[in-house]
């Protein structure tokens, strides 16, 4: 009678079953928390704001319910939009000088931003893993002294 011992097996390696939520992966977390509409109610400069305010907030508001939307009155000072995101930082952007699809689109650009710093492209810094090209220079490692 022969005994077939069982074969070595090696443990199955396989991925985890679950995955942590991100953006773009089963479900999309805006980044913008709250938008602050601060205006005049006298200045000139502040009459497209006030005119975006009295016309757009309310469809804004339900196009938007993740987003809390206030509007605050400033006087004596020019109009300005205030996004805060998740990560803790704000923008702001002043709206004089804006007709009303410039206002408009400005609040777009705050709700369709991240609220990350801003890194240029260009002239990006170069990150080394070593000291430097030629590595460390020391005097005590030389083999011939430096003579004058």
């Amino acid at each position: 009678m022969s005994f077939r011992s069982a074969p070595a097996t090696r443990p199955l390696l396989r991925a985890k079953l679950y995955s942590r939520p991100a953006n773009g992966h089963v479900s999309f977390i805006p980044q913008i928390r709250k938008l602050v509409f601060e205006y005049c109610e006298k200045w000139a400069s502040s009459a497209n704001a006030r005119t975006y305010i009295h016309n757009h907030i309310e469809e804004l508001a339900r196009a938007n319910p993740h987003v809390e939307i206030v509007v605050k009155n400033r006087p004596q000072k020019e109009p300005i939009i205030r996004g805060f995101y998740l990560n803790n930082r704000d923008k702001v952007i002043p709206l004089q000088g804006f007709e009303v699809t410039g206002i408009a689109q400005k609040v777009q650009l705050l709700l369709d931003s991240s609220g990350a710093k801003i890194v240029p492209l260009k002239r990006r810094t170069v990150e080394s893993t070593t000291e430097a090209a030629r590595g460390i220079w020391s005097g005590l490692h030389v083999e011939e002294p430096f003579k004058i």
